[in-house]
């Protein structure tokens, strides 16, 4: 039978949603209405979301009247498909949204999501993204933990901006989430004694536990944040 440490480590995101639920950023549901509120998504919008994991944001832009679809390497919900963001199944000009929560930057080729988002959105189409962003070294995890919190890529704040506005892009307001981020940080360590559970896996256990703590003095401090912007098309 296999140890809950390599049970979480094997699936990092399921281990997080079962703490957390969905969806799975910091802000929950009512981040994502606050970025569709500011990308004007309402009636007839035409949205891709890019990275629709369970498919909760489809359902908050339909509510609002929008044509909503998604895409996922393991797509849920309704109107999801599988498929990957840097070869979008969409036509040029054929969506006037492209959301993106915590998943453009977890892409293999960060200038090449882009590229197809930019390629499929129409005159004053709009990127609507948030994501984690990194000022300084990247804490030191396990790839699979590092991975499942947004912490792989391209994570420098000011070089992130540079890519976006490079594919085409005039970037608006970008605003943090910090708070948002503490938040979820209290949550998981309110559900979980991680430091309990890893004190019994002995050097392995400590490690982690080390790279863990190294994360929460990084939130702590600004060094690691959340933030979110939408970005027009030029």
């Amino acid at each position: 039978m296999q140890n809950p440490l390599d049970a979480a480590l094997a699936n990092p995101w399921g281990a997080l949603r079962r703490v957390l639920g969905d969806p799975l950023h910091p802000g929950g549901t009512d981040a994502t209405r606050r970025l569709l509120d500011r990308a004007d998504v309402g009636a007839n919008t035409r949205l891709l979301d890019a990275g629709c994991g369970a498919g909760g944001a489809l359902d908050l832009a339909r509510d609002r009247g929008a044509r909503a679809v998604g895409l996922d390497r393991d797509p849920g919900g309704d109107g999801a498909v599988r498929g990957d963001v840097t070869t979008l199944p969409v036509r040029e000009d054929g969506v006037d949204v492209v959301l993106s929560e915590c998943v453009l930057c977890l892409s293999d080729d960060l200038d090449a999501a882009l590229a197809e988002s930019r390629r499929v959105l129409g005159p004053d189409g709009r990127l609507a993204l948030s994501d984690v962003v990194v000022d300084g070294d990247v804490p030191d995890l396990p790839e699979p933990v590092a991975q499942a919190l947004c912490l792989t890529g391209e994570r420098e704040r000011a070089a992130l901006l540079d890519r976006i506005e490079g594919a085409g892009f005039a970037v608006g307001e970008v605003r943090d989430h910090r708070e948002d981020l503490l938040a979820m940080r209290d949550q998981v360590a309110d559900a979980v004694d991680y430091e309990g559970l890893l004190g019994l896996f002995g050097a392995r256990g400590d490690r982690l536990l080390a790279g863990i703590e190294d994360l929460e003095a990084a939130v702590e401090d600004g060094r690691v944040s959340y933030v979110s912007l939408v970005a027009t098309a030029e």
